[in-house]
C-alpha cells in the first residue's frame, strides 16, 4: 500500500501522515529509452517493479512536511486524458435545470455521448492554482474519482478491468462554459487537476463505493457516492478499451456528480475523496 507523489522539480516522494519521503533516487533504475518514445508514462510502465525500491529507500530517506513542497500532478505523461460526460443522474438533472451551465435543450448522459479526450497540456497538480483564463465567462468546478491505467490493452472486459489499474487520484475537471465542444472548455492549461497523489490499486478494494466532497471557501458544494455512477470503474474502463487502446499512464475522469458550479478568483477548494485523501487548491487571482 503505497500513496505517491510528485513534487518541486520533478521529485518523487511517498507519503507516509503527513511527510514526503523522497525517494527520488529509485528512478534511475527507469530505462533509457530513445525517439520513439514509448505510449506510456515510464514510471507508471515501471510500477510494480519500482515500488520495493521506493519503499525500501523511504524507511532512510529525508523526511519533509506536506506543507513545504510543491505539489504536481503524480502522474508526469499521460497518453491520453479520457473524461465521462454526465456519469451521475443527478449531474443530469441539475444541468438540464442551469440554463448558465448548459448550452443544450436536453442534457443527456455518457450512454449517449460516449467519451471524450482533454488536451495533456490541461494537467496541473494540486499546488498550481486553478487560473481563470476568460473572466467574462463561467468557469465551474467539477470534483472525480481519476483512475491510472497501469497495464495496457483493448477490449478489456469488465470482469479483468481493475487489473489494468495502477491506482487512484482525484481530479478537477474545470470547466469554462460555452457552446463550444467540451473537449475544447475542458482542456485549457491547468484545468485537469490531479493529485495530491496516487494511491496504488491495492489499498482501494472497491471504487465504486467511496465518498466524494468538494467545499468552497468552507461551503459544501458537491457531496456523494462512487455508487452512483451510471457507467462504473469496470465498465468505464471496458467501454474506453473499446475504442482506444489504452496505455500504462492513461487517466480516466470518471465523472462529476450533482453540484456543480462557479469559481471565482480568490476562491478555497478542498477535495476530498475516501481511501485517497484531502487535496487543497486555489483559484488564482487576476
Amino acid at each position: 500500500m503505497t500513496k505517491l507523489c510528485r513534487f518541486d522539480d520533478n521529485r518523487l516522494g511517498i507519503i507516509v501522515d503527513n511527510g514526503v519521503f523522497d525517494v527520488t533516487a529509485v528512478l534511475d533504475r527507469l530505462p533509457a529509452v530513445r525517439w520513439p518514445f514509448p505510449q506510456a508514462d515510464l514510471l507508471i510502465l515501471q510500477l510494480a517493479e519500482m515500488l520495493p525500491a521506493a519503499r525500501e529507500l523511504a524507511n532512510r530517506a529525508p523526511r519533509r512536511p506536506i506543507s513545504a513542497v510543491r505539489l504536481l500532478s503524480p502522474v508526469a505523461n499521460p497518453p491520453k486524458i479520457i473524461a465521462a460526460p454526465v456519469n451521475y443522474l443527478r449531474h443530469q438533472a441539475e444541468a438540464n435545470a442551469d440554463g448558465g451551465a448548459n448550452f443544450e435543450k436536453d442534457v443527456k448522459t455518457i450512454a449517449h455521448y460516449g467519451l471524450f479526450l482533454k488536451s495533456s497540456t490541461s494537467i496541473a497538480g494540486a499546488s498550481s492554482p486553478i487560473p481563470i483564463l476568460f473572466p467574462k465567462r463561467r468557469t465551474d468546478h467539477e470534483i472525480e474519482l481519476v483512475v491510472v491505467i497501469g497495464r495496457g490493452g483493448r477490449d478489456i472486459s469488465e470482469a479483468d478491468a481493475l487489473g489494468h489499474i495502477a491506482g487512484y487520484t482525484m481530479g478537477l475537471d474545470l470547466t469554462l462554459r460555452g457552446p463550444e465542444d467540451r473537449s475544447l472548455r475542458k482542456s485549457l492549461d491547468g484545468f485537469s487537476v490531479l493529485g495530491p497523489w496516487l494511491v496504488t490499486a491495492d489499498e482501494i478494494t472497491n471504487p465504486n463505493d467511496l465518498k466524494i466532497m468538494l467545499t468552497v471557501n468552507g461551503e459544501v458544494r458537491q457531496r456523494a457516492s462512487t455508487r452512483d455512477l451510471v457507467f462504473s470503474v469496470e465498465r468505464l474502463i471496458s467501454y474506453a478499451s473499446t475504442f482506444y487502446t489504452l496505455c500504462p499512464g492513461d487517466v480516466i475522469y470518471t465523472g462529476t456528480p450533482e453540484g456543480v458550479g462557479p469559481i471565482q478568483p480568490g476562491d478555497h477548494l478542498e477535495c476530498s475523496i475516501d481511501g485517497i485523501g484531502v487535496m487543497q487548491v486555489e483559484v488564482e487571482r487576476p
